[in-house]
């Protein structure tokens, strides 16, 4: 079964909008995948969902922050990252690589192009978009 790390961004892409991180959550959902995260990670989830550019979205859906992490959460297998040497600009980012990296993930699926997609590959862990993760999973 395909692993996967989804970083933040990916994350809540798929719980509020349609698109291949929606469709990413979804497999998780139907338990076609495993999506693995950390504290970390969901520490970031859980301060950006709460965002005021995001309280319309949530309302459009009658959602609610917390009721939205939670589900996520519950989705996910939480692993402990160990500390790795700086690899991106962003410490954040170095937290999705070090979850995948624990999670011995197959995958990791981020639409961050500054920072994660451009390093191709982490410790020979793909890291690919949504769009590819979904084509991937659709492959298996």
């Amino acid at each position: 079964m395909l692993r996967l790390v989804l970083d933040t961004n990916t994350a809540l892409s798929g719980l509020l909008w349609n698109g291949p991180p929606a469709r990413l959550i979804s497999a998780a959902r139907n338990q076609d995948i495993e999506l693995y995260c950390s504290e970390p990670l969901l520490e970031e989830l859980r301060a950006v969902i709460q965002r005021e550019k995001f309280v319309n979205r949530l309302a459009s859906y009658n959602l609610d922050a917390e009721d939205l992490f939670i589900g996520y959460a519950a989705l996910c297998q939480i692993v402990e990252p160990r500390p790795i040497p700086r690899t991106s600009h962003d410490p954040d980012d170095d937290a999705v690589l070090a979850t995948a990296l624990a999670a011995r993930a197959h995958l990791i699926a981020t639409g961050d192009r500054k920072h994660l997609l451009i390093l191709r590959q982490f410790e020979g862990i793909p890291i690919v978009t949504a769009a590819q993760a979904v084509a991937l999973m659709d492959d298996m």
